[in-house]
């Protein structure tokens, strides 16, 4: 069961609280406004003035970068080269040590996570090796004896 509040009826002294309430928000609200404008304005002109720098930068130094963009390409070449073969070299080292901690794991008994499939794998493997050797000796048995 739901039990309801009664509003009690609007009088002029609460009708004026939420008007003061309301007046006072609103003065909140202008200043933001006014902070949002201001800031705005600031960051508007720092973007316009690194647009300017930045195609000023690119007109005094583009002779510079024609000039010796014969030394620009290779460099970044190797930078690429050694940057990737670096990156390399830590991702297989990665996965070296922990595949190596999992099968230190692994024979040590303690097992790992996955080593029931690697357990069934095994086992089928060897169940396969065990039916080709049976049928390889039968073949060879039936063609040294062929009339037995």
């Amino acid at each position: 069961r739901q039990i309801t509040a009664r509003r009690s009826p609007a009088t002029p002294a609460s009708i004026l609280q939420s008007l003061k309430d309301q007046a006072s928000n609103s003065g909140g609200q202008v200043i933001g406004l006014a902070a949002l404008a201001i800031s705005g304005g600031i960051l508007l002109l720092l973007a316009g003035l690194t647009v300017t720098a930045a195609v000023l930068g690119m007109i005094f130094f583009a002779p510079l970068i024609l000039i010796s963009s014969p030394l620009w390409v290779p460099a970044a070449i190797v930078s690429f080269v050694v940057a990737a073969g670096g990156l390399a070299a830590i991702v297989f080292a990665t996965a070296a040590a922990v595949s190596g901690a999992w099968v230190y794991s692994y024979f040590m008994g303690l097992n790992p996570p996955g080593w029931t499939r690697v357990d069934y794998a095994r086992n089928r493997i060897a169940d396969t090796a065990g039916h080709v050797k049976d049928r390889y000796w039968t073949v060879r048995v039936k063609d040294a004896a062929p009339g037995a």
